[in-house]
C-alpha cells in the first residue's frame, strides 16, 4: 500500500503528518477500504500513482474493476461529497486509470469509476455511501 499523497508527503510518514486535510482523507481512504473489502471487493492498488496524479483506489471483483475516488467530509454542508468531483478531476481519473488498465488489466475485465463518500462526524462511526458507476468517459 502506498500512502504518499505529494511530494513533501511523500518524505513523512501519515503518522507525522500536520495538515489535518491529508489526515482526514487518509482516513476516509482506510474506512472505504475496509468497507469494500467487507463488501467482498479485493484491494489491486491504493493510491494508484501517474507523476502526481492518483487513483485513490482500484477494486476488483471477479472481472469488474473500478477506479474508486473517495471524498471525506466533516459535514454536508456544502453538499454531497461526489458534487466536488468536477470534469477536470474525471479527466485525470481516467487517465490515471488508463495506464493502470494497460499495465495491470488481464483479458476480460470492464471498467468503471465508482465514488465512495465517507461522512466523518466527530463523535459518531463514519457513515459509507458507495456509488457504483458514478460516471462515465465519453469517448
Amino acid at each position: 500500500i502506498v500512502l504518499s499523497m505529494t511530494a513533501h508527503a511523500a518524505r513523512i510518514p501519515p503518522s507525522e503528518w500536520t495538515d489535518p486535510r491529508l489526515v482526514r482523507g487518509l482516513r476516509g481512504e482506510l474506512v472505504a477500504l475496509a468497507y469494500l473489502v467487507s463488501c467482498g471487493w479485493v484491494i489491486e492498488a491504493h493510491r494508484f500513482r501517474l507523476g502526481r496524479h492518483d487513483v485513490d483506489l482500484v477494486i476488483r471483483r471477479h472481472e469488474v474493476v473500478a477506479f474508486v475516488e473517495v471524498k471525506t467530509r466533516r459535514s454536508l454542508r456544502y453538499g454531497a461529497p461526489m458534487e466536488s468531483i468536477g470534469w477536470k478531476k474525471r479527466r485525470t481519473i481516467a487517465r490515471v486509470a488508463g495506464i493502470w488498465a494497460l499495465r495491470n488489466g488481464r483479458w476480460g475485465d470492464t471498467f468503471r469509476f465508482d465514488v465512495v463518500e465517507v461522512l466523518d462526524v466527530a463523535g459518531r462511526p463514519p457513515e459509507v455511501h458507495h456509488i457504483p458507476d458514478a460516471w462515465r468517459m465519453d469517448r
